[in-house]
């Protein structure tokens, strides 16, 4: 059996190898990897960079029929959980191949920075570049808004209700309390923002929701 590629996500940003399939793609601004090596045989692998621009999109999977040959000769293809996930990663909606909802994103983003209009990409993904890069912030575990990624000492968990659910590359496991107080935040500041004025991320349906 071939071994998986390097090109699944988790939600602090980490690109990782396994077999697990994803409900989105995404890459970010480019090509981030070498190519198959022809003397040794090892296929397709990351290089030492881990962006390639500040365009870090999240992408449906199928979009016009188009095909793609993953890790290939153009960008690199990443791929999510969900949608909670890409946000945690610091990926926002593609404004392409899901364009009503990257507008409704950017409505959102108006609402939250007070903002006169919604903005254009370049303009979120300035704002979202150095907070993508940056350390993560804490936060009052139960004023996270839903779709929130945060920290639990297991690990990822998303919050969703009054819960946490734990974050796994197949799905999330049995919700579980809370905690109480601060948590580290793995969603970038920006974003939620965006949650907090209302807009409602694509979530695995192991999430319930």
């Amino acid at each position: 059996m071939s071994r998986p590629l390097e090109n699944r996500v988790d939600p602090s940003g980490e690109i990782r190898a396994v077999r697990a399939r994803g409900t989105l793609m995404g890459n970010r601004g480019g090509r981030i990897h070498l190519a198959a090596d022809p003397e040794t045989g090892e296929g397709p692998r990351l290089g030492r960079r881990r962006w390639a621009s500040r365009q870090w999109i999240c992408c449906v999977l199928s979009f016009k029929g188009r095909r793609r040959q993953v890790m290939g000769p153009g960008y690199t293809e990443l791929f999510f959980l969900d949608e909670a996930t890409a946000l945690a990663a610091g990926h926002r909606p593609c404004f392409e191949c899901r364009r009503a909802e990257a507008l409704a994103f950017a409505e959102a983003w108006a609402d939250a920075h007070a903002l006169p209009a919604r903005p254009r990409a370049p303009e979120v993904d300035a704002i979202l570049h150095p907070q993508r890069l940056g350390p993560r912030r804490r936060a009052e575990a139960r004023a996270l808004p839903d779709g929130a990624m945060l920290r639990l000492e297991e690990g990822p968990a998303l919050k969703l209700a009054d819960a946490a659910l734990p974050w796994g590359w197949e799905g999330y496991a049995a919700p579980v309390p809370l905690p109480r107080g601060e948590v580290e935040t793995l969603t970038p500041p920006a974003i939620l923002g965006v949650l907090a004025a209302g807009w409602r991320p694509r979530l695995h349906p192991s999430a319930g929701a």
